[in-house]
């Protein structure tokens, strides 16, 4: 009897997944109210949205073009992203929200939750206190119909994973051709740094984030100068080298956490995020001075 309720216990363990996101709805996602259609081509969602990614996987599920866009947002004013009910949010940890306008290939931080990303404090344990976050989106964000917000997430308590969701945006209102931020970070994944468990440690990590270079996206068709960080390359050249960075203005996210002085370290994710079928191509050295 008692392995039976072992086994059913897992099996809802299971089901219930990790955290994920419910608004805007993640593509592929089978979850939310008002799903946009499959590509074409595409036969079923993926039912698996709430699980990491896998280690040597893509960060994404695919690079086809989504045919319609989840929700409209306005730049200049605050956006809501909101996640499902019942997953087991791992203590919290690190979370990052990002625009991208090559479909992931570069991204952009707008907003961050540093520590305790689900959380209103240090916590242990896998229930949630918060399942929504909302930030304003900045005036500048260039306007496109096929923006890309990708919400990334690095758990502080269990098996070290990395988790991400992205929705196709349509972004109106804004008043820039380009947007300068952080540069995403990637952990926990292959070819990139491991952010050990935290053990009570919330700092554990953070220099990846604090130390992140900037770069500039620029949505097609606009007349800003385009991408000016660091650049993986795709799979057809993924010998090549990234250029160096340039330094452009920064336009930081906010930091929405505990107070809490970040730590001084050396170490810099100097990649960007890659194409989401290629493999993934070999970090260069990090910049001597991060933009």
């Amino acid at each position: 009897m008692l392995f039976k309720v072992a086994i059913l216990a897992a099996l809802i363990s299971s089901v219930a997944g990790h955290m994920a996101m419910s608004e805007p709805c993640p593509r592929f996602s089978p979850n939310c109210a008002n799903k946009p259609p499959l590509p074409a081509g595409v036969s079923d969602y993926d039912y698996s949205i709430k699980s990491p990614v896998p280690y040597d996987g893509p960060l994404m599920k695919s690079n086809i073009p989504w045919p319609e866009s989840a929700t409209t947002w306005t730049a200049g004013q605050p956006a809501t992203v909101k996640f499902q009910p019942g997953g087991a949010a791992h203590g919290g940890g690190h979370c990052q929200f990002s625009i991208s306008y090559d479909n992931g290939k570069t991204a952009a931080v707008v907003h961050e939750v540093l520590q305790h990303c689900f959380f209103s404090g240090a916590s242990g344990g896998n229930g949630a206190d918060i399942f929504e976050y909302t930030f304003p989106l900045p005036a500048t964000m260039p306007s496109s119909d096929n923006a890309l917000l990708i919400w990334t997430w690095v758990n502080a308590v269990g098996n070290r994973e990395f988790y991400a969701n992205s929705a196709t945006l349509k972004i109106v209102g804004g008043t820039g051709n380009s947007y300068t931020g952080k540069q995403m970070t990637i952990a926990n994944h292959a070819g990139y740094e491991t952010i050990p468990e935290f053990s009570g440690n919330y700092a554990t990590g953070l220099q990846l984030y604090t130390n992140a270079p900037n770069i500039t996206i620029t949505a097609p068709g606009s007349s800003g100068a385009g991408y000016t960080g660091e650049q993986v390359a795709s799979a057809s050249t993924n010998n090549a080298q990234p250029s160096a960075p340039a330094a452009p203005t920064s336009s930081a996210p906010a930091y929405d956490s505990a107070t809490m002085a970040a730590p001084t370290a050396s170490a810099t994710l100097a990649a960007a995020v890659p194409a989401y079928h290629a493999r993934i191509a070999p970090i260069p050295a990090p910049p001597t001075k991060c933009a």
